[in-house]
């Protein structure tokens, strides 16, 4: 067989299919690059105006997901929609449940702006105008009124009393007593004793007379009370309106097209009134509460409690990386006092739905699932479409405290969550609700089709990497290189790989070399010191087992021949770093009764798909050996030197090929290594890792003896997989190391036993000096045996029965 050409091993850029000669002249990408299917999702649900269109964005770690969704959004987001700013304000008929005004974009920072302006005018001009000459005169002049009507009043009752003898005190503010006068002196009660029965009747019924005709005077005085008190409401209303009326009428006038603003407005114009010892005294707890909410020294009965503002009128796009229940859905502060909990309207702070209200929400599944009551929050909150906040705490019932109701915020939002498939699909499996709430999947790729247009696509978005991380930009060669790091990546010569964390991780190391050499562009070169330092980094463990097999405590043989002993590939992955190590299958035979012993399944070290690969190599066995008569011969199979679990079917093929050689006893090549899966009728299957595992054995054959004549056997379904490295590339143009790729088992035998395994005729037989041939003679050999041993014991019988009769 002909091993590879070089060109089939390593697939690399056509430099004159760039257009370009840097990364300088390439536009940056807009699009989600590679991601045709997604994209068409995410469109669809931003093109959606209907509920439950939010989006679950499927796909592993290191996508680029949420980089390629935020700038999908920027492009694409509906810039026709409206945002609003979102306000909270006192609410004067209902305390506990503030008020929620939605102002169109910018307008919430105006009014809250006015507001202020108007109330610090206010705390000045109030005190002032209320403590001037003319006001105090007037209010002086109207209690000084209304103080005379009363004496007038009492005196009528008094000097009705007086003429009756009888005596009209006041004792204490709206109390008073009536007594009976004896001359110029109140009677005592001996003395009130010693008067006629009918002196202390007439006494008895003047004072009943007089105590009416003072309750009478009484209601009047209270009737005059009210009446001072509305009239010194009214002066105050008058001398408010004078002061602040044109105020308020020009920030009526100025939001007018706001009903909602209007309404408030007015009614703090009439509830000012009813407050002015707000701005007449100094409020202690007002200041105290001001201090700790780090707020000026303002009336906060009148503030704008600003909850989301907007400088313009883009879409908002929020990513929130702490999904908690404050984080998400806002809460409401509380400050101490004297020892005494305070919270007002002007404490409640937005969480990330009320600032991407109108937009757009980004977060990662998993984080949001581990928060407590988060998940059932956001469902209640996108079925209901509005924002209450709720007490945490109350929903805990931790605390008692007398807390807030916030109207509820109109929500309008799109939500992307991120997460990987085994998340999507428990939610699918275990949560009704999920599914009608995120109708949309966007199912990200991790590899795109490697085509001469996809590799310019692929050339902007490195481009666009370059700009956002701000690197220095790379040449033509540069690029060529990432790209067909790509395709390693994708374990495919015409796939290139999407996880942008990766690539974007080797831009930046190779900017990092580029700028240590003092380079002004990233070269070739620079990516290729990328790549190697990384594997040196990570490549501490591959280097251990390397030394082993140096030192000879891992025994491998890379040149000679040996019966029943092959050497397979495996692949081992530490932490990202994946590495191909050469293992040592060994195969023995024995009589018996054509079993397949899989040692590693015996001790419990194999794994299902093992032992499932040693099960399908008994099949071809017997299919081939024992298809009408029984095979007497067993064989075991073990992985030398294995300590720990083995899984997979990727050796099947060294496995079988060992059996034979164990079989047949003709030596195999040890100077070459095998990997492969085998099915029930002898097709060689693909497998994984096929780059690490031809590299591992070529560095084998460095540690050991490098002949020359080395190399390995894949499967030819794997061809397409190879980017392999120079260092093998190399060798494999000096003709120094082999790849061969085959179909069939026969191919694989014929290689490593170094005869023709055999092509049976119409009987079923072998070519004598065929592999197959030889174990068949073997077989042939040991039936006939026991037939003869079956006649032998058969004629033992009848001579002892003859001999009997």
């Amino acid at each position: 067989m002909k091993s590879l050409p070089l060109h089939q091993l390593y697939k690399a850029c056509v430099l004159k299919e760039f257009t370009f000669k840097t990364t300088r002249q390439l536009d940056p990408l807009a699009e989600i690059v590679g991601q045709n299917r997604a994209q068409e999702a995410v469109r669809f649900a931003l093109a959606m105006p209907h509920g439950g269109y939010n989006v679950y964005a499927v796909g592993r770690n290191g996508l680029g997901k949420r980089t390629m969704m935020l700038r999908y959004l920027e492009h694409h987001a509906d810039t026709d929609h409206k945002s609003h700013d979102w306000c909270y304000v006192a609410n004067f008929e209902e305390p506990r449940v503030p008020r929620v005004l939605r102002l169109p974009t910018g307008k919430g920072q105006a009014l809250k702006q006015d507001m202020d302006r108007l109330m610090s005018r206010l705390m000045k001009v109030i005190p002032q105008t209320f403590d001037s000459d003319s006001f105090l005169e007037r209010a002086e002049q109207l209690k000084s009124e209304y103080g005379k009507k009363q004496e007038d009043e009492l005196e009528k009752v008094a000097a009705q009393a007086k003429r009756k003898k009888v005596s009209l005190t006041v004792t204490t503010p709206g109390g008073y007593r009536l007594v009976a006068m004896q001359g110029s002196e109140p009677h005592t009660v001996e003395s009130f004793e010693k008067l006629t029965e009918e002196q202390r009747a007439r006494f008895e019924d003047t004072i009943n007379k007089l105590e009416k005709r003072l309750r009478q005077a009484l209601r009047k005085l209270a009737e005059w009370e009210q009446e001072y008190v509305d009239k010194q409401q009214a002066l105050n209303v008058e001398t408010l309106e004078g002061i602040a009326g044109p105020q308020f009428e020009e920030i009526i006038e100025k939001y007018s097209a706001e009903p909602e603003v209007v309404d408030y407005l007015k009614a703090v114009r009439h509830d000012l009134a009813d407050n002015l010892d707000i701005f007449l005294e100094d409020n202690e707890e007002q200041a105290a509460i001001a201090y700790a909410s780090l707020d000026r020294k303002m009336p906060r009965r009148y503030q704008i409690n600003l909850l989301v503002h907007r400088k313009d009128n883009e879409v908002p796009m929020v990513v929130e990386d702490n999904p908690t229940h404050h984080n998400l859905f806002g809460y409401v502060e509380s400050v101490t006092f004297k020892g005494t909990v305070f919270t007002d309207f002007s404490l409640i702070r937005p969480g990330s739905l009320h600032k991407a209200n109108g937009g757009y929400l980004l977060m990662d599944a998993n984080k949001v699932l581990e928060q407590p009551f988060v998940w059932d929050g956001l469902k209640r909150a996108l079925r209901s479409h509005s924002l209450q906040m709720n007490s945490l705490e109350r929903e805990l019932t931790l605390s008692g405290t007398i807390s807030l109701e916030p109207e509820a915020i109109p929500l309008d939002v799109k939500i992307v969550l991120f997460g990987d498939r085994e998340t999507w699909m428990l939610l699918q499996e275990y949560d009704p609700e999920f599914a009608e709430l995120f109708r949309v999947t966007a199912d990200f790729e991790n590899e795109m089709m490697r085509t001469s247009e996809s590799q310019l696509l692929y050339a902007k978005f490195i481009a666009s990497l370059v700009r956002e991380k701000k690197l220095l930009h790379c040449d033509q060669k540069a690029v060529a290189r990432i790209i067909e790091h790509s395709a390693r990546m994708a374990e495919h010569q015409d796939r290139l790989s999407l996880h942008a964390a990766d690539i974007a991780n080797l831009m930046r190391e190779a900017d990092y070399w580029a700028r240590q050499a003092n380079a002004n562009m990233v070269r070739a070169t620079h990516v290729e010191q990328a790549l190697v330092s990384a594997r040196y980094r990570s490549s501490r463990i591959r280097d251990q087992f390397h030394d082993s097999i140096r030192e000879g405590t891992t025994l491998v043989a890379t040149s000679g021949t040996r019966t029943g002993q092959v050497n397979a590939l495996s692949v081992l992955s530490t932490g990202g770093f994946e590495f191909g190590l050469s293992n040592r299958i060994t195969a023995s035979c024995y009589y018996g009764d054509g079993d397949v012993i899989d040692i590693e399944r015996d001790v419990k070290l194999g794994g299902n798909i093992h032992s499932k690969g040693v099960m399908i190599l008994t099949s071809w066995l017997a299919s081939h050996f024992a298809a009408t008569e029984p095979m007497h011969l067993s064989v075991s199979l073990t992985f030398e030197q294995n300590y720990g679990e083995v899984d997979g079917d990727s050796a099947s093929l060294a496995e079988l090929c060992a059996m034979v050689s164990a079989l047949s006893g003709i030596p195999v090549r040890q100077d070459l290594a095998i990997t492969g899966s085998v099915n029930q009728f002898g097709d060689v299957q693909p497998i994984g890792g096929a780059n690490e595992k031809i590299e591992g054995f070529f560095q084998t054959c460095h540690l050991t003896s490098f002949t020359g004549t080395q190399g390995v056997i894949m499967p030819a379904s794997n061809v397409q997989n190879l980017m392999l490295e120079n260092q093998v590339l190399e060798a494999v143009r000096r003709d120094t190391f082999s790849i061969y790729a085959i179909s069939r088992v026969e191919e694989a035998i014929e290689l490593l036993l170094g005869r023709p395994a055999g092509k049976a005729d119409a009987k079923g037989r072998y070519p004598a000096q065929s592999v197959f041939g030889v174990i068949q003679k073997r077989l042939d050999r040991m039936r006939e045996q026991e037939r003869e041993e079956h006649q032998d014991q058969d004629k033992t019988k009848d001579k002892d029965s003859s001999t009997r009769h």
